[in-house]
């Protein structure tokens, strides 16, 4: 047991430990930077801000000043060597502080227990999944333990430019820092923290099969608001804390769902990620951009043009989406000619089997496709798939977005997948100013499926209505395109990132409004830790019937701790030595008799008397001799 650290975590000896006051700090696993090779510079690369990173553009809303915490690049990462200077230098130009991992460990927390373990599961795969594409979907305790240490290493480095008593906050984008609320609740009680889930939240059947699964859920826990991208992924973490850790929610904080933990109030919210506008629209703008867009509407004059963007992922569905379109080919012959499918394979994200199983099957079916439909000789762009399976500047994609009539998505499980809000808005605002309508085939599975009611929502497990719904987007009348479209921009428009910053901001700051009155008291070491909070005798409040009847009615669990002498109702004692009459145990039976109480009667008094006293409530505890004895 640990008594609480003092509010302010700043290290002392840090030169930047003299912040502005109310600091948002960002901790992502990789720091917002983009790193080239440079000879010239002191450290051998030069660095810049990388406008595509999510984290950098999901604080565009943020209240200045933001600081970073992350680690460096990968191009980087393992190049470069860790120093004062260097951090000091991207801390300076760029509001960037690195966590410096080595390879070894980096590897076992990012691609052994992230990608290889918790992302599967996220995504509802269980272990005793029957696909040679899942690899190594086995828990590893080596792997946990880098996984936990990286975090612990993530959180030092927040602890060293935190002050909470100048009203900083800190957010924590994902699931490779799960952990991190636990070691800043530790380190930091005070500290406000908010972490927001980009990726599906499993069924509580799915998190059953973890063997640190207290453990994480804790880990959420530790945080004052926790964020979700869909009503159901937000449904599903409150169901997991109540079926295997017995916490209940309710509505409080405004109407907002809480979670009561050790005398905190846990603020469970969900938060609409958009697009960053003004990104997308400098994109829009380039030279590059334009020239690309006229490029590719001359390639494919006269078909209309489908585009598909996915990660090179077990879940993101692209082999439906092939076997979808043959399937449409085969029905339709007369649109074999009309039809283009220009698929983009963003890089993948880590090394594996997984990744490589599915660039073979998508590859032999899109052979398989163009062998069939496509002509004997021509060009790439006669074909009726086209691929592209190498890294595509954000120019690029806004051109293709822009330039194709339809986007299909076809994820089996994806927690929001923002390519149907990227192609939406390029389409909008496309090169030249020309405003032109666009169709949005989205697989139900999306997160952003629920969000987006212009698209055509469709199973991808079934063939036949993936066929038709590609087929109703290629075939679709003006009017309704339009009127699709604009329903899609609509939303989109009112739900950029800016205005996820600033829901999320101002979420966080009504769920951290009670901490500076609170103290703290530590139990549990390591991944086990929470912090129990205990308010000043200015909050106590009587222990009257009105507020007990509801919290008593509403708790999955309950201690009842009693008094012997002044706790029971006169009626229920004889006079003289207070021994209790037969109504006052009737009424301890029926508490005890509750597998949900634990009931304990706490008294000064000798043990034998008790013990006499109490001998036929055989479910009672009982502390004695203010408690050097215990039944």
């Amino acid at each position: 047991m640990q008594g609480s650290s003092s509010s302010s975590c700043v290290n002392p000896s840090l030169a930047v430990a003299v912040a502005p006051p109310a600091r948002r700090i960002v901790v992502a696993h990789r720091l917002p930077l983009r790193a080239s090779p440079d000879p010239d510079s002191p450290f051998g690369f030069a660095f810049s801000l990388d406008p595509d990173a999510l984290s950098l553009q999901l604080s565009r809303g943020l209240p200045a000043p933001v600081t970073y915490i992350g680690t460096l690049p990968a191009s980087a990462e393992s190049k470069v060597v860790p120093s004062d200077e260097l951090d000091g230098y991207l801390l300076e130009r760029f509001s960037c502080l690195p966590v410096h991992l080595d390879d070894d460990r980096h590897a076992e927390f990012y691609d052994g227990f992230c990608k290889r373990y918790l992302w599967p599961l996220l995504h509802y795969v269980l272990p005793f999944t029957p696909t040679d594409a899942v690899e190594r979907l086995r828990f590893d305790a080596a792997s946990y333990r880098a996984f936990v240490t990286a975090n612990r290493q993530f959180a030092d480095r927040v602890v060293q430019v935190v002050s909470p008593d100048a009203g900083d906050l800190v957010i924590v984008h994902d699931y490779h820092l799960w952990a991190l609320p636990t070691f800043l609740r530790r380190k930091c009680p005070r500290a406000g923290v908010g972490f927001f889930l980009h990726s599906p939240f499993p069924s509580a059947e799915i998190l059953h099969s973890v063997p640190v699964r207290d453990e994480l859920l804790g880990g959420l826990l530790n945080a004052d608001l926790v964020g979700f991208h869909t009503l159901d992924y937000a449904r599903q973490f409150v169901s997991c804390c109540s079926r295997l850790l017995g916490i209940s929610s309710s509505t409080s904080l405004r109407g907002h769902t809480g979670i009561d933990y050790h005398g905190r109030t846990v603020l469970v919210r969900i938060f609409s990620v958009g697009v960053d506008m003004a990104q997308l629209r400098a994109a829009l703008a380039s030279p590059e951009a334009a020239a690309k867009a006229r490029e590719i509407a001359e390639a494919y004059r006269g078909r209309v043009i489908m585009v598909g963007v996915d990660d090179v992922d077990l879940f993101k569905g692209v082999s439906l989406k092939l076997l979808a379109l043959e399937r449409m080919l085969e029905a339709h012959r007369d649109m074999v000619r009309q039809v283009v499918l220009v698929q983009i394979n963003n890089p993948a994200r880590s090394r594996g089997r997984d990744a490589d199983a599915v660039r073979v099957e998508t590859r032999r079916i899109e052979q398989r496709i163009n062998k069939r439909f496509g002509p004997a000789e021509g060009s790439d762009s006669d074909l009726i798939v086209v691929t592209i399976d190498s890294p595509v500047p954000m120019w690029e994609k806004v051109a293709y977005y822009a330039a194709a009539d339809c986007c299909v998505v076809s994820a089996v499980r994806d927690g929001l997948n923002r390519i149907p809000y990227f192609y939406t808005v390029c389409r909008e605002e496309a090169p030249g100013g020309a405003r032109r309508s666009g169709a949005v085939v989205l697989s139900e599975f999306a997160g952003c499926s629920a969000a987006l009611g212009g698209a055509i929502r469709v199973n991808p497990w079934d063939p036949e209505a993936l066929a038709d719904a590609m087929r109703a987007a290629v075939t679709m009348g003006a009017e309704e395109k339009r009127a699709r479209h604009r329903a899609n921009y609509s939303y989109l428009s009112a739900h950029d990132a800016a205005a996820w910053a600033r829901s999320f901001d101002e979420a966080l700051r009504l769920a951290c409004r009670d901490l500076p009155a609170m103290r703290f008291v530590g139990l549990g070491l390591g991944m086990t830790y929470r912090a129990v909070a205990v308010r000043g005798p200015s909050s106590q409040q009587m222990l009257t019937a009105e507020r007990v009847r509801p919290a008593y009615r509403g708790a999955a669990r309950r201690l009842i701790l009693l008094g012997c002498d002044g706790a029971m109702a006169p009626e229920l004692v004889d006079e003289g030595e207070s021994a209790p009459r037969d109504g006052a145990l009737r009424l301890l039976d029926e508490l005890c008799d509750d597998p949900r109480n634990v009931v304990f009667l706490v008294s000064g008094r000798r043990k034998d008397q008790l013990a006499a006293w109490f001998a036929s409530c055989e479910k009672l505890g009982i502390c004695a001799e203010h408690g050097y004895f215990t039944r």
